[in-house]
């Protein structure tokens, strides 16, 4: 039964991911059993899972589909998603091992060098950020924290954040991640929590920005025809 749940899940987060499946799209536990070659209590599990994240809403009576969020929704999961990251910087400070902080140096010029030139890999930036922001978060060392970030970390993935910076805002993302690295070898809690408030304030204010009806113009602007089609 795990396995198929498992399957499930991974079926349908891809899909709301990579765009199968957009906002508002009704997610028929028949036909996603008819797709993932499963029986409806898997999928009624996956769905729960799905929407203890952040990702589904089930709604009494009319099934599940996928969340559509308004300025106001992103504007308050970005705020709890900076607290929350801040609280595990700020711990990870003082248990962080040497190692991994060695693989945050590695993977921030990862990032930078995927982020330069005249074509920026946004997907594998973001890619190679989901790791970064995953070991300072493992080295919090908080199954709590961990719980609760899981329902705010995978908004950034379904909006396909990257692809609305500009190249300041990739500069300035790298930029902070520099800091951070700096602030958890010094061991430095209050100096790590300051950083990645400034991080996840910034990253909300970049998406803020980019919606049809943000305070400005949009940091999607920035990014070629190519990309806008990803």
């Amino acid at each position: 039964m795990a396995r198929a749940v498992d399957r499930v899940y991974a079926h349908i987060r891809d899909g709301i991911i990579d765009g199968t499946y957009g906002p508002g799209t009704r997610l028929g536990e028949v036909e996603i059993a008819d797709l993932t070659e499963a029986s409806r209590t898997p999928v009624r599990e996956a769905l729960r899972q799905l929407e203890m994240e952040g990702l589904v809403e089930v709604l009494p009576h009319r099934g599940a589909r996928v969340c559509a969020w308004t300025a106001e929704d992103l504007e308050e999961i970005y705020d709890l998603r900076m607290t929350l990251e801040a609280m595990a910087a700020e711990r990870a400070a003082s248990r962080i091992a040497g190692k991994d902080i060695d693989r945050l140096e590695e993977l921030s010029g990862l990032m930078e060098d995927a982020a330069s030139g005249p074509r920026p890999q946004l997907d594998l930036v973001a890619q190679l950020n989901d790791e970064f922001h995953a070991i300072v978060r493992a080295a919090a060392a908080s199954s709590r924290l961990t719980t609760m970030l899981g329902a705010v970390i995978q908004l950034p993935l379904v909006l396909r954040t990257f692809h609305r910076y500009s190249p300041a805002d990739l500069e300035r993302s790298g930029a902070h991640h520099r800091d951070l690295i700096a602030a958890l070898r010094a061991g430095d809690a209050v100096w790590a929590d300051s950083v990645m408030r400034s991080h996840v304030r910034a990253a909300k204010h970049v998406l803020l920005q980019s919606l049809p009806d943000g305070p400005g113009p949009a940091a999607a602007d920035h990014v070629d025809d190519d990309e806008r089609g990803r």
